[in-house]
């Protein structure tokens, strides 16, 4: 009977998430075919997960490791490999490079906002201010979460740029993780 109920409530979550709402993760969820642990902090539950090759290289390459694997704690909108494909050709190569370090960090810290923000704490600052959530990252600028009307949940960047957040909650012991579809840019 335990197995049937935990079947049903991963079902349930999977079928939330489907659908555009967010729901609260599962104990160890699945991001990129490999379990999430909340007992692991940011960086190593990342390099475990297939969808974020780009986004590690890009953290190890703006010298962001030891950062993300400190105390923290840190609300990470973590863009996959597909978010970075979807930039301008050749972007991902260009930011890479050491001389473009600078501008890297700025991107990627961007995607961070000091604090652990889970999405019930997200959409509660949304409703109280308007049904919009402005959050200061790192980087210094802000970001802009909102809600759409079949209840998914969304960012909008300084240039008016929007990803969505497709997995919630992703619990780490240094913060946590949201996946988000699109590169976020200050």
């Amino acid at each position: 009977m335990q197995a049937l109920s935990r079947k049903f409530a991963s079902g349930l979550a999977a079928s939330l998430l489907l659908t555009g709402s967010v729901a609260i993760a599962a104990k160890n969820p699945m991001v990129g075919g490999a379990a999430m642990y909340s007992t692991k902090d940011i960086i190593d539950n990342a390099v475990n997960s297939r969808d974020h090759t780009t986004l590690v290289a890009a953290v190890k390459a703006a010298g962001l490791v030891d950062t993300l694997k400190g105390p923290g704690p840190f609300t990470v909108f973590a863009p996959t490999n597909a978010a970075f494909a979807k930039l301008p050709k050749g972007t991902v190569d260009s930011l890479l490079e050491p001389e473009n370090k600078a501008m890297l960090t700025k991107v990627l810290t961007y995607h961070v906002v000091a604090g652990r923000m889970t999405a019930a704490e997200i959409a509660a600052n949304a409703k109280a201010h308007g049904g919009k959530a402005m959050l200061t990252t790192v980087e210094g600028e802000k970001l802009t979460a909102w809600k759409d009307k079949a209840g998914g949940w969304w960012l909008t960047d300084a240039k008016g740029g929007k990803a969505k957040i497709t997995i919630a909650n992703v619990m780490q012991s240094n913060g946590v993780i949201h996946v988000v579809d699109t590169v976020l840019m200050p």
